[in-house]
């Protein structure tokens, strides 16, 4: 027959009998850990001053103090600094890209180039893609409106490795920006001229809307001015340019990386990239 007064349960430890004991595991990269007094859930993308910092599915980012109070795999686990290491983090670059040293310096400029529709859309594409871009040596140029395209692919001449690439906004059937691109398509460059687009009427509409505390972006219509319009229906001041401005760099101001953009926009930047750049993928390795 089981004793079962033959310890003593005052002894310490007695409240941790028959419950799971934590089990120390260093931090890594990309080990995946639940917080279950929230039911966060992430892989590990860094730790510096006592704070590990998680990053779910949907790369969303968060900070919990290294230590006890986690599960990995339903166990509970207590996370430990690594011997030696007090500060580890994964860079990336805000298009998604693992950074490395190269990233760091930048190449000469490539004799390809990226042309985008109006200074919102140069200053949105260097915040995501310029470090990616000074690492492959494309140099971004903004047009001032489709209307100067033709002349500026006929000045731009492109050929094997002079490639050129341009982001148009609006860019459906029946449109401004269709037709002209239509027109350069004539123009006899065959293979070095990309021109590829979105369908938001302006680039502000790339950016989701949750990042401006809302659940889409307004509707204004096609004979109101859109960026005027859309401030308006924000509720922002909305009287000029100015206004205009202000509202664009505090939009631009809460873009962190790719995720806060739609994945379309996301998807004709990085063709764009690999287009301009592939006559000189060679030279890069």
């Amino acid at each position: 027959m089981a004793d079962r007064y033959s310890s003593d349960v005052l002894q310490p430890g007695w409240q941790q009998q028959g419950r799971p004991r934590s089990t120390d595991v260093p931090l890594q990269l990309d080990l995946v850990v639940e917080d279950p007094s929230t039911g966060y859930v992430g892989a590990v993308v860094g730790w510096e001053n006592g704070l590990v910092i998680l990053e779910d599915r949907r790369g969303a980012r968060r900070a919990f103090p290294v230590g006890p109070g986690f599960w990995i795999d339903g166990e509970p686990v207590n996370l430990c600094i690594p011997p030696r290491q007090g500060t580890a983090r994964r860079t990336h670059t805000a298009s998604g890209s693992l950074s490395s040293p190269e990233h760091e310096a930048a190449r000469v400029a490539l004799p390809s180039r990226i042309y985008v529709e109006g200074r919102h859309d140069a200053e949105l594409v260097e915040k995501i893609w310029g470090d990616d871009l000074r690492h492959v040596g494309v140099v971004v140029e903004y047009m001032g409106g489709m209307d100067d395209l033709v002349g500026i692919v006929a000045e731009f001449r492109p050929g094997p490795g002079h490639r050129l690439g341009v982001l148009v906004d609006h860019l459906v059937a029946g449109t401004k920006e269709s037709r002209v691109a239509a027109q350069v398509a004539k123009g006899g460059y065959g293979d070095y001229v990309m021109i590829t687009g979105h369908r938001f009427i302006d680039v502000w509409q790339a950016i989701k809307p949750e990042r401006i505390g809302r659940k889409a972006w307004p509707e204004v219509p096609m004979d109101e001015d859109f960026k005027l319009g859309t401030l308006k229906r924000l509720g922002l001041p909305h009287e000029g340019q100015s206004d205009v401005g202000k509202a664009w760099q505090a939009m631009l101001a809460r873009v962190r990386d790719w995720h806060d953009l739609d994945p379309r926009f996301n998807t004709e930047m990085e063709r764009l990239i690999d287009f301009v750049t592939c006559d000189h993928m060679e030279d890069a390795g």
